[in-house]
């Protein structure tokens, strides 16, 4: 119970002091509350009287900068009219100026370029005489050309002289590519015939060996269709299919009679091979044979013929070269075995004489070296008789030892 009041009375106490020290507090706070009241007060005071103090001195100032300001914009106003006048007075003067130097330059242009024309003019008109100069005379030439060609036209249009320039440059391939000797003009194959193929080359025979001139035949003759060509040319660049079918059949037609031909004429084994040689004398004229199916088969097949182009003749001549050249190297090869039969012989007899020579050259030697010692004693015993009697008994010495 004492404790109770005790507490009690500690905690009143607490209270009271709690109550005092509050009081003091709001004192002081209302003290500071008038302070700082005051403070603000007079620092307004002194912020509006600063403020009025800026205001007038910016007042004047903005006054000046005014005063200022116009002055300045009347002296560059006058600045600018003064530049104004001197630039339009410039420019009129630099236009004035321009217009003569341009007045003088249109016044030289145009003289140059009347000069230039007429120089131009000149020089075209005489390019062109000389064109037309060249132009006329290409014409000339072309006349000339045209009437070589209709010559030629009338050449070919003949048979006899188609025929003949199919078998020029079919001569022509065989003397490029064969010797004189293994080819014969106008050659009769057909025994009991007249007829003579245009050109034959000779193959071998079996009897080559002992007979240089024998050997077997292999026909060759030039044939130039030149109408049915170039009918079937025509068909083809015009795009007429029917005509085109029309002409191959000609070409056709006209190459089997003479496939017959050839084949009855010059065919005559074993004087000839079992085929001949249809020889044509264009590239194109030839793949269009090879162009048309089944031609050459048929004409192989029951003619015994086989048709070449310039190419494949030259292709075919190679070919039978090879041959003849491997045949002559057979032929050739007993007598090179004969050759280096006799130079193995020469060759033994060279060695046994270079082997005697050899035994001679060693005995001409030691008999040299025998001569050159005898020769070095007779030149000691010379050399000691201009010597005194001491080097005599030396140089006896040293031989001695």
């Amino acid at each position: 119970m004492n404790t109770m009041i005790f507490t009690a009375a500690g905690i009143a106490v607490i209270v009271i002091l709690l109550l005092i020290t509050l009081g003091k507090l709001r004192s002081e706070l209302q003290h500071l509350k008038s302070t700082v009241s005051d403070e603000l007060q007079s620092s307004r005071r002194e912020s509006m009287s600063t403020l009025t103090n800026i205001a007038s001195l910016t007042q004047g100032r903005l006054e000046d900068v005014s005063r200022q300001t116009e002055v300045l914009s009347e002296r560059t106003e006058r600045q600018l009219l003064a530049m104004r006048e001197a630039l339009d007075s410039r420019l009129e003067s630099i236009r004035k100026d321009n217009e003569q130097k341009l007045e003088q330059m249109r016044l030289t242009v145009d003289e140059k370029l009347h000069e230039t024309l007429e120089r131009r003019l000149g020089e075209s008109f005489k390019l062109v005489n000389d064109q037309l100069h060249i132009v006329s005379k290409g014409l000339g030439e072309m006349q000339v050309l045209a009437d070589g060609v209709g010559d030629l036209k009338r050449v070919l249009t003949n048979v006899k002289s188609r025929g003949m320039m199919g078998e020029f440059q079919l001569q022509a391939i065989l003397q490029d590519i064969l010797s004189p000797e293994q080819y014969a003009v106008n050659v009769a194959t057909k025994q009991g015939s007249s007829d003579r193929v245009e050109f034959a080359v000779r193959l071998p025979g079996p009897q080559d060996a002992a007979d240089e001139s024998s050997g077997v035949w292999l026909p060759i003759d030039a044939k130039f269709p030149k109408e049915d060509y170039e009918r079937l040319v025509q068909a083809q660049q015009e795009g007429d299919a029917e005509l085109s079918e029309q002409a191959r059949k000609a070409l056709r037609t006209r190459l089997r009679r003479e496939a017959k031909d050839i084949a009855s004429k010059y065919i005559d084994p074993p004087g000839t091979t079992d085929f001949a040689v249809l020889f044509l004398p264009l590239e194109g004229l030839y793949a269009e044979v090879l162009n048309t199916a089944g031609l050459t088969d048929e004409l192989q097949r029951s003619f015994r013929v086989i048709v070449a182009g310039p190419t494949t003749l030259t292709a075919l001549l190679n070919s039978l070269q090879m041959g003849f050249r491997t045949l002559a190297i057979q032929k050739r090869s007993s007598e090179v075995w004969q050759i280096l039969g006799g130079v193995k012989t020469e060759f033994s007899r060279f060695g046994e004489l270079l082997d005697k020579t050899r035994k001679r050259l060693n005995q001409a030697s030691g008999d040299l070296d025998r001569a050159y010692r005898s020769t070095e004693r007779i030149h000691r015993k010379l050399v000691s008789v201009e010597l005194s009697p001491s080097d005599i008994g030396k140089e006896i010495e040293e031989e001695s030892v």
